[in-house]
Order: C-alpha cells, then structure tokens, then sequence
C-alpha cells in the first residue's frame, strides 16, 4: 500500500534548504585541502545525487499513520491467521524456558552442596580421631601450634 506523499509546509521546506545550503558551505570549505581528482570524483558524484533526486520528484520522507507503519518481520501486516491463544503461549514460552533453566542450576547447586557435606562427614567418620575431638578448643590449640612447630 502506497500512501501519497503530504506536501510540506513552507517553514519545512526552508528549514531543509537552510541546511543544505550550510552543508554545501562546509562541503565547499573543506574540499579546498583534497587533491584535484578527489574533488572531481566529489563533483561528479553531487551532480549524480542531484539528477537522481530531481527526477524522482518525490520527497526525502512520508509521513504516514501508524496503522500503516510496517514491522521488521511482519511483511507490512500487524494480523496474521495465528489464534490469539497460541500468541499468547509463544510469548511466554522464553519466560517458561527460563523458568526451568533457573530451577535446574538451583538443583544441581542443592545437589553438589549435599554431596560435598556428605563427603566432609564421610571423612570425619572414616578419621582416627573421634569426632568429639574437632570440637574441643584444646585441639584447636594443637593443631595450631603443631602447624607452627613444623617445618
């Protein structure tokens, strides 16, 4: 669907030609400081865009009503045959697939904690020193001054 091109208003179209004609002077200013050739591809190319724009004769933008705006993807057309229902469900599938991705990092977190208790108190049970002994104050002692003591 072609919307037709609104005509600007005066204020616009003075605007547009104060820039370019600002945009022409830097142009201009700047391209005293190129080689010769630079300049001649530069002039060739202005006098292209500007045969090109006179010709097509149609403004640089359109404005036109959000209903008819097209979407990336969406082939100009915001209705497809899709149900309503199964929008809705393919909307929330990322959020479901995060959902599940969060409770089985935490499973296997809960998991590998269990397992390393486990094997703390496998060690502690397997030892030759009584568990009662790890929790004197005494033996803290020990082992700190045995750990200073050697070498």
């Amino acid at each position: 669907m072609t919307t037709p091109a609104p005509s600007c208003s005066p204020l616009d179209e003075q605007a547009q030609e104060r820039f370019a004609r600002t945009l022409v002077a830097h142009l201009n200013h700047s391209q005293e400081a190129l080689p010769y050739v630079v300049t001649e591809r530069l002039r060739a190319a202005r006098e292209q865009a500007v045969a090109q724009r006179k010709r097509a004769g149609t403004p640089l933008y359109q404005h036109a009503p959000a209903s008819q705006l097209q979407t990336a993807g969406a082939g100009g057309s915001l209705h497809d045959n899709t149900p309503v229902w199964l929008r809705r469900a393919l909307t929330l599938l990322p959020l479901l697939a995060l959902a599940i991705g969060l409770v089985t990092i935490s499973v296997q977190q809960d998991q590998r904690a269990t397992v390393g208790v486990a094997e703390l108190d496998a060690e502690l049970l397997t030892s030759a020193l009584p568990p009662d002994a790890y929790t004197d104050p005494g033996f803290l002692h020990f082992l700190q001054t045995s750990q200073t003591a050697t070498p």
